[in-house]
């Protein structure tokens, strides 16, 4: 079996994720924060750490500020439903996924405006275009840092700094960069940064995060939920303090410490090798594929400009097709559509067939690039 479909969720998981998680149920399983016996503080030590963690990857001065949510979609939606009223202005990018779109589309129906910033058909976004879609009245500003469907990558720092003028916070997006790009919340000007677990942090699924940067005032983001904390039980209304006033309820304390443990692994590994051993297979697969007649790479093709998500369509062929064969003939797994991610499916000319995505990771070998190229040319060819 080849996995290139790591956009979507890692696999395998490193033995030190299994570990953690085991370690967590067998030593520490109990209910973090909310008591005062052995095992709770052990749980709530794990979580702790991994808060402490994740700050350090993200470049967070206060661990505090991170917090865990579900998924990266769970983040978002606590930013953007907890920060946008009736009348503010947000503005967007026509590469987004639909976490952050429908959320968008809702708040719209509620009365919000929503501006949505036209990208190429690479991707990429003209930032002058940007500036001027950010007028002085903007609440919020939320892109993705690299496309879910292609890769690109956009240039962060520099929205962050046209945003800033503009009085408005930026939202990240970084679903598909948490762990295989480097990130400075502080030195990239980030307000709010939504990150998954179960992807390039090689976490499990059901853990991720948003990480509020200092000049964020969480006073001004109203909770999803509210209900049990294990702090200021005395009282029935939320409390304030972080992270607690965003985490009601149990935490998923067994995913957190294999989250922990995965981020601990990047790493360990290092951002720069993970990054450099990506950036050259992304390279061999999007040469190998413009090489066979008929195959059409969409997006920058350039590896040092997206991460590691290749998508292609071949001519006169359904993506449907194409995805089957690679699977149940090859053995190479991948996803074909429009990957929850229309818009940018539409800005990139593939809309309503959408593609078939090829996502390496930092498990996957050259040898597995080759073969999986070699497997689209038998299939084209045919």
């Amino acid at each position: 079996m080849i996995y290139l479909d790591n956009a979507a969720t890692s696999f395998p998981k490193p033995d030190a994720v299994i570990r953690a998680m085991s370690n967590f149920l067998e030593r520490a399983g109990g209910n973090p924060g909310r008591s005062g016996h052995r095992l709770s503080i052990a749980a709530g030590r794990i979580v702790y750490d991994a808060r402490e963690t994740i700050a350090e990857l993200f470049h967070a001065r206060d661990p505090l500020r991170v917090i865990f949510t579900l998924n990266a979609t769970h983040a978002l939606n606590l930013a953007l439903r907890g920060i946008l009223r009736a009348g503010d202005r947000v503005v967007a990018t026509s590469m987004e996924h639909n976490a952050v779109m429908r959320p968008l589309r809702a708040l719209e129906r509620a009365g919000a405006r929503v501006i949505v910033v036209p990208c190429a058909r690479d991707g990429t976004l003209d930032l002058d275009a940007m500036r001027r879609a950010i007028e002085l009245d903007t609440r919020l500003v939320v892109v993705n840092h690299a496309s879910n469907v292609v890769g690109t990558i956009l240039p962060i720092a520099e929205i962050a700094r046209i945003a800033h003028a503009a009085g408005a916070l930026i939202l990240v997006d970084a679903a598909q960069t948490a762990g295989v790009l480097p990130i400075d919340i502080e030195a990239m000007e980030i307000d709010l940064l939504a990150f998954t677990g179960h992807k390039s942090l090689c976490g499990p699924p059901g853990t991720g995060g948003l990480v509020l940067g200092e000049n964020v005032d969480a006073a001004l983001i109203e909770p999803l939920w509210r209900g049990g904390t294990g702090s200021r039980s005395e009282s029935e209304e939320q409390p304030d303090d972080l992270p607690d006033k965003f985490e009601s309820g149990t935490p998923n304390g067994v995913g957190i410490a294999g989250l922990g443990a995965g981020v601990r692994f990047v790493m360990e590994r290092g951002i720069s090798n993970i990054r450099a051993h990506e950036v050259a297979l992304t390279r061999t697969l999007i040469e190998g594929l413009q090489n066979i007649p008929g195959v059409v790479v969409h997006g920058v093709r350039d590896a040092a400009k997206c991460t590691a998500v290749v998508s292609f369509t071949v001519e006169k062929r359904q993506v449907s097709e194409i995805g089957l064969r690679l699977d149940e003939e090859f053995g190479v797994l991948c996803r074909v559509g429009l990957h929850c991610a229309p818009a940018a499916h539409r800005t990139l000319g593939t809309f309503p067939s959408g593609t078939v995505r090829l996502a390496p990771s930092v498990f996957t070998m050259t040898d597995d690039i080759r073969a999986t190229v070699d497997a689209v040319r038998r299939i084209v060819h045919e």
